[in-house]
């Protein structure tokens, strides 16, 4: 997906059930998808919403009835917006696949195979979102390529564009240069008819390679003639480019004085690509030859090899040796690394503690191998610096280059990332970016973190944190928010985000929530009987719902430890209680019996989330973190907490908003009557529930 302000998915539905369109919502928010919904129920709505709100996808039943498919097809496709249209089937035959896919609609989606439809959404916003960026780059590109042609056209370099040896721009310069008055005198030559004979057969042979896909030479000294006949010594570069859309060589020729000694000339344009300290190219030629590669690789299908290479532990290894000798440490680092480089190899200083190489016509095994044996190098033998010695150990981080990542700001990202993998876990080894080796890597952190969570259980090392919630009405009882934190056993919390879908994945859900009700009753007890009694909100997952062991269980934890009910209570996400709306009224019945409160969290955001209350009656409301987040710059999200807390106050349930960061937010929720407020501009989440409600 592509990164944007807003990256939630607006999508429309249109469905005769609320239900059913809900519970598509709730498994796209399930699978980490943030959705903002909408759903028109008339023709005329649909039009309104899709003329004025940002729509991203539009998934449609095609058994609707109020809203017939037809009708949305038509209205979708007379928008004049690139709007993808799926249509939500039952099942699929023949006749239907055909029918619909011969129209304006971009794909199926079965509605009992959540799969087939989270893959479909995730593919159609993903291609819409590429479409979206193609057409801002292309627009980006025409302009940059109007203001290349301007700054071309006035500057004094003679520069030419050239395919296949032939002219197909020249700027002012250009043509002076040779003596020709307009560009239409020169379109078309060959840039062969421009050399001196003494020197066309070698030219020749530059082009030969060049076509084949030989990189050109950084200067190419030949001897010219003009239109006139008249000779001169001049000095060609070449650069990879594109005109009009096409492949090409930009060509810039200059002119050379005869009293420039061409081998001094050589030396200094030689000395301009090199780092002065390693005597290995800097870090602006070096980005050309990536440039040049990934380019080669995009067009030609060829493959190359990056690495980037730095020192482990360098800021130590500066302490040690001493901060004046830097440059003698990177010059030693650079000539092991030359020695382990033929002459395929591009080697280059990167940065001020790395290095980078460049193995063109290196396949992924070659590289490997090549990074292998680097560390290898560096590692086994003894760095000599001046009159100090010191073992170095490098990490490493490789990338292969091919059509399918050619892009030189991925590559270096994933080289980078290799990097720092790697020096992450010690240093002295290689991180080749490998998609294989990336999907074991992450089948072994699932189950790495399965095993940890089932390990945490056991032994008590998943911990609560509080947030104190705030009752803006005058009460002073205290109430904290929990939140779960994992204790990695090295000082480090690690948030349930991280976790929990692995969590959910293997069925682990319903053991944490016995875990977080069991601590969470036992501290309700413990302030109880010291005579400060505290409200603790926990949040229940879908997966407790299924049975009444949860329920149950919450009943012998408070009779067992003395504890009343009245100060906890369980929170539910909305999303998850519309698609298990039965389950959650014998689940609220049976904790009320206890005394135990209700809660709904992330309130506000479904379809119709008041049609909710009609079926489930909550004591507590926490309004859905999206309204909050930039309350006093909006206006819809002000009036949209304003009706929460007002249906609320009616129905006598309290209202919370949570995520509150400024003092204009808080005053607003006042006056809009919301009940509790919760934030870090309050007070961050912490491990001791010692707020000062007074």
């Amino acid at each position: 997906m592509s990164k944007r302000q807003d990256p939630a998915l607006r999508l429309m539905l249109v469905d005769d059930s609320v239900e059913e369109a809900e519970g598509i919502v709730s498994g796209l928010r399930n699978a980490g998808i943030a959705v903002r919904p909408l759903r028109p129920t008339t023709g005329d709505e649909l039009t309104t919403m899709v003329v004025g709100q940002p729509v991203d996808l539009v998934l449609a039943a095609h058994s609707s009835r109020s809203l017939p498919f037809a009708d949305v097809q038509q209205r979708v496709s007379t928008s004049g917006k690139d709007i993808p249209l799926i249509a939500v089937v039952e099942d699929v035959d023949t006749e239907t696949f055909a029918e619909l896919l011969g129209t304006s609609v971009r794909a199926l989606a079965l509605r009992h195979k959540p799969p087939q439809l989270l893959a479909t959404v995730r593919r159609e916003w993903a291609d819409l979102e590429a479409r979206r960026a193609q057409r801002r780059l292309e627009a980006q590109v025409r302009e940059t390529e109007r203001r290349c042609d301007a700054l071309i056209e006035s500057s004094r370099e003679p520069i030419a564009y050239v395919h296949e040896g032939m002219h197909i721009r020249a700027n002012a310069a250009y043509l002076e240069m040779f003596g020709y008055e307009s560009f239409e005198d020169i379109e078309g030559m060959s840039l062969l008819d421009l050399v001196a004979p003494r020197h066309v057969e070698g030219f020749k042979q530059l082009l030969k390679n060049m076509s084949k896909g030989e990189a050109p030479p950084p200067r190419y000294e030949l001897e010219a003639h003009d239109i006139e006949g008249n000779a001169f010594p001049a000095v060609m570069e070449f650069t990879l480019a594109q005109y009009e859309g096409e492949a090409c060589q930009q060509v810039i020729f200059r002119r050379q004085e005869p009293a420039v000694d061409p081998e001094l000339a050589r030396k200094v344009e030689e000395l301009r690509q090199r780092d002065q300290v390693t005597g290995l190219l800097n870090r602006p030629t070096f980005l050309i030859a990536l440039e040049n590669a990934v380019s080669d690789a995009a067009q030609h299908g060829n493959q190359h090899g990056l690495l980037l290479i730095e020192p482990d532990h360098y800021q130590r290894l500066l302490q040690e040796i001493g901060l004046d000798s830097a440059d003698t440490i990177m010059a030693a680092i650079a000539e092991r690394l030359r020695s382990e480089l033929d002459g395929e190899a591009v080697a280059a200083r990167f940065s001020e503690n790395s290095l980078a190489v460049l193995v063109r016509g290196s396949d992924h095994t070659a590289t490997a191998t090549l990074a292998t044996r680097i560390c290898n190098t560096f590692a086994s033998e003894v760095f000599a610096i001046g009159q100090r010695s010191s073992v170095i150990t490098a990490s490493i981080g490789g990338v292969q280059i091919s059509q399918k990542n050619a892009s030189v700001s991925q590559i270096l990202a994933k080289a980078a990332a290799g990097v720092q993998s790697a020096s992450g876990v010690g240093g002295n080894r290689t991180e080749l970016f490998d998609p294989n080796a990336m999907d074991r890597a992450e089948a072994e952190r699932i189950q790495a973190w399965v095993e940890r969570l089932q390990e945490a259980i056991e032994h008590k090392r998943l911990l609560l944190h509080f947030q104190p919630v705030i009752n803006l009405q005058g009460d002073n009882h205290p109430v904290y928010d929990t939140f779960l934190r994992y204790d990695s056993g090295d000082g480090e919390l690690i948030s349930p985000t991280t976790f929990l879908q692995i969590a959910e994945d293997h069925g682990m859900l319903e053991a944490i929530d016995r875990y977080v009700v069991e601590r969470a009753i036992e501290l309700i007890a413990q302030r109880e009987h010291a005579g400060k009694p505290v409200t603790l909100l926990i949040k229940v997952s879908q997966a407790s719902l299924q049975n009444d062991a949860l329920a149950t269980f919450v009943g012998e934890q408070l009779a067992m430890r003395g504890a009343s009910g009245e100060y906890l209570a369980l929170q539910l996400q909305e999303a998850k209680v519309f698609t298990h709306l039965h389950a959650v009224q014998q689940f609220a019945a049976a904790v009320n019996q206890y005394g135990c409160r209700l809660g709904l969290e992330q309130f506000g955001a479904g379809l119709d989330s008041f049609q909710l209350l009609t079926h489930v009656q909550p004591q507590l409301l926490k309004i859905d973190r999206s309204f909050i987040e930039d309350l006093p710059k909006n206006a819809e999200s002000q009036q949209r907490v304003r009706d929460i807390a007002r249906k609320a106050r009616d129905l006598d349930i309290l209202t919370i908003a949570e995520f509150v960061q400024d003092a204009a937010s808080m005053s607003i929720l006042f006056s809009a009557g919301v009940d509790y407020v919760e934030g870090h501009f309050l007070a961050a989440a912490g491990p001791e529930m010692n707020y000062d409600f007074e």
